[in-house]
Order: structure tokens, then C-alpha cells, then sequence
């Protein structure tokens, strides 16, 4: 199959790594189908998409709404005949402590990031059967095997997220044309934290070293090809799950809230913000959010982040070969007293 034969939806394509995904796909000579709410950015995202040399259908949709997502499965098949590609990829976010965030909000995260994600699945998963080929992406996220505080709903979703395609994994596994790839980004440059609403009564800003969208992209299109079942993106993304590892539990708790709150939130005073949950925002249709180009300062606050976890990760390890040279020791003495 060449490049210009392979069909791609995506959602949540209006900014972001959607966005970043969709302009590489269309490099590449492939027909990509966009979803998201903001129509005009959708449809500037159309015409960028064909001049860079691809097919591109705009569908405006919310993915809450499954008939629409149905729809927007059927124009794809219906303008290119068939479906090679899903990915799974709206989200919204709500920052906050978990008392001080209105529970409407929390079901709208879970509606938007977990029940889009069903609506796709659902709306594609018969045509994949019917065609015996078909590739099913999940965007997921690295707090979705951590966690992360102060959002708890959007942790919440990626976690169901996570279980969505395990269990998809499972009852598609007589299927062998048919894959289920879970993608595991970390901290990454996209305009997902202008967006979130927040109840912290503090500005945000992206907690750590971020990674370019467009290298998320390329990660997730070299699935097209070599499908996986889990990928996660970053070595920095992955420092917290290798350091819940090598500590005990509450002990990383208790630094790892420490680092979210003094890096995710600024000094800045915040009133609360629905953000785009409800309605989509005219601002930051694009793919960065601006956090790659920072002053110095912040750039040195990022690398002591990724310092004080090399660091958490090193003290862990040395833990680890401390106890196990005691336990170790505690064996052979045990043995010379049974001699």
C-alpha cells in the first residue's frame, strides 16, 4: 500500500499533537480526515493539509456526541473509501485540587477524553472487522501509569484509556489484521495547559522539559507500519514511572507533589477558568503552546527538574543495591548458623 492509498482519522486534530499528526500525515501523501470542534481552524488545517501535498475532509464535530462520531466515520469512508487509520487523540484537562473542582467539570474530562475515545472505537472498530485490517491509536499520556496531582480527572481518563485498548488488545486477538497501539506522551509542547480550566487560583505553565509535538507525530505514524501495543514517548516522561519504582510509595508521593506544585503552577494569581471544556477557544489553534521557547531562567528551572529525578533515580538505586546486599548478607548468615 503506497502512501496515497492510506486513510487517517484523527481527532482532537485542531491543535496540538493532532494538528502536528495531521500536517506530517499529509507530507507523506496520505488522506487524513480531521475532527474537533473549531470549524474555522479545521478548515485552514484542510487547505494546509493539500498543499503539503496530501487529501484532507474537514468534519467539525464534539466527540461526546456518538452519532457525530459515527458521521464522521462514514464521510471518511464515503469520500476515500475505506478507513486505515484511528487515532484517538481529542482531550481537554481541569487543574485543581480535587475539593475544589466542580464535579460537572470532572464528568465533562471523562466525557470528552474516555467516552470520545469509545465513540471512535465503536465507530470504527465494524469496519476494521469488515476489511480484516485497521490500526486503532490511543492517545494516552505517561500520567496514565504515575498519576499526577492537582489533575485528577484528566489522570483518571488516561488510566481508562490505558484499559480501553488492553481490553480491545484482548477481544480483537484472533484478529491478526487488526491493532490496538496505546501512545504514553510525557510532558510535550501544545497548548493543552492554555486550554485546561483551572480552579488553583495560580497561573500554569508545562512542568517540565517539553518535547516537540512533531516528534510525538513521527512516533505515532511509525505505528502505522510497525504497530505496538504500549509506547511511551520520552526519557524525561518516563523518570516518575521508573521512580515509583525504586521508592516506596509514599515517599515519592510526597516529592512528586512537591515538584507538580512548584513547577506546574506559577506565583501568578488565577481566577478560576472553565477553559475550553465547555466551548472551544478561538486562541491556540497551533501546535506549540509556546513552552520550547523559554527566557533562561525557566530553561534552568526545567533542567534542575530533570536533575533533582536523575538524581531521585540514582539515591533509588542505591537504595535498591543496599537492600539487596543486606538481604544477601541476612541469607548467608542464615545458612552459617544452620551449618
Amino acid at each position: 500500500m503506497t502512501n496515497s492509498d492510506k486513510v487517517v482519522v484523527i481527532t482532537g486534530a485542531s491543535s496540538g499533537i493532532g494538528r502536528a499528526t495531521a500536517l506530517e500525515c499529509a507530507r507523506l501523501g496520505y488522506a487524513v480526515v480531521l475532527g474537533a470542534r473549531r470549524e474555522n481552524a479545521l478548515l485552514a488545517l484542510e487547505q494546509e493539509c493539500v498543499r503539503l501535498g496530501g487529501r484532507a475532509l474537514a468534519f467539525p464535530l464534539d466527540v461526546t456526541y456518538e452519532h457525530d462520531v459515527y458521521r464522521m466515520a462514514e464521510a471518511a469512508i464515503r469520500q476515500f473509501g475505506k478507513i486505515d487509520v484511528w487515532i484517538n487523540n481529542a482531550a481537554v484537562s481541569v487543574l485543581g485540587r480535587f475539593e475544589d473542582t466542580p464535579m460537572d467539570d470532572i464528568r465533562r474530562v471523562i466525557d470528552i477524553n474516555l467516552f470520545g475515545y469509545l465513540h471512535g472505537a465503536r465507530a470504527v472498530i465494524p469496519h476494521f472487522k469488515a476489511r480484516n485490517e485497521g490500526i486503532l491509536i490511543n492517545i494516552s499520556a505517561i500520567v496514565g501509569r504515575t498519576g499526577q496531582p492537582f489533575a485528577l480527572p484528566f489522570t483518571v481518563s488516561k488510566f481508562a484509556i490505558r484499559g480501553l485498548s488492553l481490553a480491545l488488545q484482548q477481544e480483537l486477538a484472533d484478529s491478526a489484521g487488526i491493532h490496538v497501539c496505546t501512545v504514553l506522551p510525557g510532558i510535550v509542547d501544545t497548548p493543552l495547559f492554555q486550554h485546561s480550566a483551572n480552579y488553583m487560583g495560580q497561573e500554569v505553565q508545562a512542568p517540565g522539559p517539553a518535547r516537540d509535538a512533531d516528534d510525538v507525530a513521527k512516533s505515532i505514524i511509525s505505528l502505522f507500519d510497525n504497530p505496538r501495543e504500549e509506547v511511551s514517548i520520552g526519557s524525561v516522561s518516563r523518570m516518575p514511572l521508573l521512580l515509583t519504582r525504586l521508592f516506596v510509595p509514599r515517599s515519592f508521593n510526597r516529592q512528586y507533589r512537591k515538584l507538580v506544585y512548584k513547577h506546574h503552577f506559577t506565583k501568578e494569581p488565577s481566577f478560576p477558568t472553565k477553559g475550553n471544556l465547555y466551548d472551544p477557544m478561538r486562541e491556540y489553534a497551533s501546535i506549540s503552546g509556546g513552552w520550547r521557547h523559554d527566557s533562561s531562567e525557566t530553561r534552568g528551572r526545567r533542567l534542575a527538574i530533570a536533575g533533582a529525578l536523575a538524581a531521585g533515580t540514582a539515591i533509588g538505586a542505591a537504595l535498591i543495591a543496599r537492600g539487596a546486599r543486606r538481604k544477601d548478607e541476612g541469607k548467608k548468615g542464615k545458612k552459617e548458623k544452620a551449618k
